[in-house]
């Protein structure tokens, strides 16, 4: 067992530092919605992405009842409802609650756990008693419902693909053992038994909380670097021996490529700047409910159908699937662009990047590419991708890799062929 982590070293008052608090927590949930130009938002936290059709069904209900009817995917793995009337949020709060997508008010917005989303499919091991525990530990924690809208927990099946997301707590499967990685730590900890790791998750998160009590920090990154260090030692104490891992290259952190999953296992298929009408997500909802009955939201605003599926019946649905709009194969013009929600919908966006992202589409790139309509990149993707932010002065272009930024390049407004252009050959890069 392990056992108790004692508190860290108290966390020095940042002065005005990037960690400090400047405020509440402002992360929208379910219980408190967000005000935006097309209406109030909601988010809706999905614990690894899992949704059964139940599930899903309720979240479509709810969009179309109280919102524009569409639901918007995350980088996390969570849908946000847009559009919704001010006054919604009593009948919305009860209809979530009774699909059980509101398992506890005191932690709705502290339930971020992204998950290997091929995790059994794939011959990777399965992650759902990890995912199953994690919750239910989580919700019953007084403490972590302190934790902010924007910590992560991630639950990786060895692959890498979330270990290299930068969440602030990893647990990686490694054959019949766990480790557990604190931020961007090279150093992780093996844990004495892989049924330890959802504990030693939640008892981290704690730990963090105790450490950042003072300088009001929201994530691991945040922290000031002694107490940063101070906190990793402190978990490794009550923890298993330390392994040098250095973690996963941002490259890792690739969307599952659409299309058919190992031998049909499961069907992979991406969403067009994330966005899903009612018609598709009843599709998806459908085929779920023939074969596997789930569906896995990844946190690349893309779909996981598990199967297994008969050959000419996987082929078959995504057929149906590709001729609803959305992405079966990795040869797609749309396959890696991303947007933020862009002008109208958000006051801050200098331009309708959305619009702007389908004009430019064409050959599929090496690289994901991601325009924002400011230089707050709501919702961008982690490891390596081309970055367009609209500006006063035109389309700013960069290559980031990770905490790398390349010197950007860019084209002014008034040239929309010569900004598709540049991004298209930026992504070949």
């Amino acid at each position: 067992m392990l056992a108790a982590m004692p508190d860290p070293a108290p966390s020095p008052v940042s002065a005005g530092g990037a960690s400090a608090r400047a405020g509440g927590d402002a992360c929208p949930g379910t219980l408190r919605l967000h005000r935006a130009d097309d209406g109030a938002l909601a988010r809706v936290r999905i614990p690894g992405g899992v949704l059964d059709p139940g599930r899903a069904d309720a979240l479509l209900a709810a969009a179309e009842r109280f919102g524009d009817g569409e639901l918007h995917l995350t980088s996390r793995g969570n849908v946000q409802l847009r559009g919704l009337g001010a006054g919604c949020g009593g009948e919305l709060a009860a209809l979530l609650t009774d699909a059980g997508l509101l398992p506890s008010a005191a932690h709705e917005r502290a339930r971020n756990i992204v998950a290997s989303p091929l995790a059994g499919l794939d011959g990777s091991p399965s992650l759902g008693a990890w995912l199953g525990e994690l919750d239910r530990l989580l919700c019953s924690s007084p403490a972590a419902a302190a934790l902010s809208g924007r910590f992560l927990f991630a639950l990786d099946a060895g692959g890498g693909d979330v270990d290299a997301l930068g969440a602030d707590v990893t647990v990686v499967a490694e054959g019949p053992d766990a480790l557990l990685r604190i931020g961007a730590e090279d150093e992780v900890f093996r844990l004495p038994s892989s049924d330890e790791a959802p504990r030693a998750a939640l008892l981290a998160a704690e730990a963090f909380l105790r450490a950042a009590h003072d300088s009001g920090a929201w994530r691991v990154k945040d922290l000031p670097d002694d107490v940063r260090t101070e906190l990793v030692r402190t978990i490794g104490s009550a923890t298993g021996p330390a392994v040098h891992r250095p973690r996963p290259q941002p490259r890792k952190a690739a969307a599952p490529a659409p299309g058919p999953v190992g031998t049909t296992a499961a069907l992979s298929v991406d969403v067009p700047l994330g966005r899903l009408v009612p018609a598709q997500w009843r599709l998806l909802t459908e085929t779920a409910k023939r074969y596997g009955d789930e569906l896995r939201l990844t946190p690349w605003r893309g779909i996981i159908v598990p199967g297994p599926f008969p050959r000419q019946e996987a082929a078959d649905a995504l057929r149906a699937l590709s001729a609803a709009g959305l992405i079966t194969a990795p040869d797609s013009p749309w396959t890696g662009v991303g947007a933020c929600i862009g002008h109208p919908g958000c006051a801050k966006s200098l331009s309708d990047v959305r619009a702007e992202a389908g004009a430019a589409v064409g050959p599929p790139g090496r690289l994901p590419v991601y325009w924002s309509g400011c230089e707050r990149r709501c919702g961008h993707p982690h490891g390596e991708w081309i970055d367009v932010v609209a500006t006063p002065d035109g389309h700013r272009i960069s290559h980031v890799r990770g905490e790398r930024r390349e010197p950007p390049t860019t084209v002014r407004n008034d040239d929309p062929a010569r900004l598709a252009a540049a991004v298209a050959e930026a992504r070949a890069l």
